[in-house]
């Protein structure tokens, strides 16, 4: 397919023109960044990696009834997936304390709350993607409360979903977080979950022996966030047992 006008580029992915209107190419790269993008590496084979796990989950959501903005997978780094209007919040949902909720509460990292928390974060790269509250969100109109009835079932589905999976291959969901985007049929408009889901954007420990298999590997230097990634899409099935990590991942159609 041939590369069409770039649209966007972020930290870990690139978005380019589809080919029909209302679709895009998502591409997703081999960077790698934390605390706001003041760390940063490039890693081989991540890219390939995040978008096999992404279209496994997105495939899993729709399958049982969540709508999400993917279409099919293109070729190792590629996604077709549906234009949509992002509503500017990350949408996380936390089952264990960690990362900045256990700093912010003075939690112990790993203590199973209560209930899952749903916390919202306003999308802005210059601010530090703050945390807010819904509140805020009322108050400044970046969603209405209908939206956020909708954000709120969306997140806690792709919760119970996702720690599923997760649990049946020995790994624990910690917390995520998911972008939620906004599509029009004629005059209806609904919520679809968007962007992407992986290790990326979830803390996933295993559940043996608490080590990470997530972005965390990266932000405090706890080995390779190849083999953790790899890890996770070999118990999952996406790729085949034995597989050498470093290694250009083979897909499984």
């Amino acid at each position: 397919m041939a590369r069409r006008k770039k649209i966007y580029e972020g930290k870990a992915k690139t978005l380019y023109e589809g080919p029909e209107p209302g679709t895009i190419i998502q591409y997703f790269k081999d960077d790698a960044t934390a605390f706001n993008a003041e760390k940063k590496a490039v890693i081989e084979g991540k890219g390939v990696l995040n978008n096999m796990l992404s279209e496994y989950f997105m495939v899993g959501l729709t399958n049982i009834g969540v709508p999400t903005h993917f279409i099919k997978r293109l070729n190792m780094r590629e996604q077709l997936v549906r234009a949509v209007e992002i509503i500017p919040l990350e949408v996380i949902v936390r089952n264990y304390a960690a990362g900045t909720m256990a700093k912010r509460l003075g939690i112990d990292e790993g203590t199973q709350l209560p209930r899952p928390i749903v916390e919202y974060c306003l999308k802005d790269d210059k601010l530090g993607d703050p945390l807010v509250t819904e509140e805020h969100i009322a108050a400044f109109g970046w969603a209405s409360q209908q939206d956020m009835d909708d954000i709120l079932s969306l997140a806690l589905r792709v919760n119970d979903f996702l720690a599923g999976v997760m649990y049946g291959v020995g790994i624990k969901l910690i917390d995520f977080k998911i972008e939620i985007g906004r599509v029009y049929d004629g005059d209806f408009q609904r919520l679809i979950v968007a962007d992407e889901i992986s290790p990326d954007s979830c803390r996933l420990w295993d559940i043996a022996t608490g080590r990470k298999l997530d972005k965390d590997v990266f932000r405090r230097d706890l080995g390779s966030l190849t083999d953790a990634y790899t890890e996770v899409a070999t118990r999952l099935g996406v790729m085949p047992k034995g597989s050498t990590p470093m290694a250009r991942p083979k897909l499984i159609n």
